[in-house]
């Protein structure tokens, strides 16, 4: 699709075959490409500084800032009973995302901003923040990785009333391109009750989207 940013669902696109392979066999894999690439480029990777460069970035690939793509590394996301009886508003704010874009693989840097209203369970606050990074950590599209952590959250919580907004700063657009390195895109999914108008309201009057990069 060259420049155009578009998203073709709200899964990640995997094939069938994704995981036929072990994280070592992948990992010498792209160390073969990532040694191409650099040899087209025309660097001397026998230098003291390259040489170890392709196996660092498929290492970094594999192990780290694709690392979502593994559902084995899927957070366990144990509820509770809402023993509080705290019927409001739960928000976790300025949750950091680190993530990078499907199109040009290059980061998407950010915060998001999570709600839920609980109908009997509570979720640990520290998973929140672990879900957000596993559907980061992946070829990513911010609209997609919105969606997917407000289905995740429902799925675990069990409930409808579920909110996410994401303000992100996308490096394909401040360090390639228009090179305009002030603009962030903010995305929001809501769901259930944070349709109504009070209490979408009541959640942004909450986050207050002053995001600081």
């Amino acid at each position: 699709m060259g420049d155009n940013h578009i998203g073709t669902s709200d899964y990640t696109p995997l094939k069938a075959d994704a995981f036929s392979i072990s994280d070592d066999e992948k990992i010498e894999l792209i160390k073969k490409d990532v040694e191409n690439i650099l040899n087209t480029l025309g660097m001397d990777l026998t230098d003291d500084s390259l040489k170890g460069t392709p196996n660092r970035v498929a290492k970094m690939f594999v192990k780290e800032i694709f690392g979502g793509l593994n559902p084995a590394k899927k957070p366990s996301s144990s509820t509770f009973d809402n023993k509080y009886k705290y019927n409001e508003m739960l928000v976790e704010k300025n949750i950091v995302v680190y993530s990078t874009c499907e199109h040009h693989l290059l980061p998407i840097v950010g915060r998001a901003h999570v709600a839920y209203i609980s109908n009997g369970k509570v979720v640990g606050l520290s998973k929140m923040n672990r879900i957000v990074d596993y559907y980061a950590k992946r070829p990513q599209v911010q609209e997609r990785l919105t969606i997917q952590i407000v289905e995740e959250l429902k799925r675990v919580l069990g409930t409808d009333d579920v909110a996410c907004v994401i303000d992100a700063k996308h490096l394909c657009v401040n360090s390639r391109g228009i090179r305009d390195i002030e603009s962030s895109t903010v995305t929001a999914e809501f769901s259930g009750a944070f349709k109504n108008d009070v209490t979408r309201r009541e959640f942004l009057d909450y986050i207050k989207l002053d995001t600081q990069f």
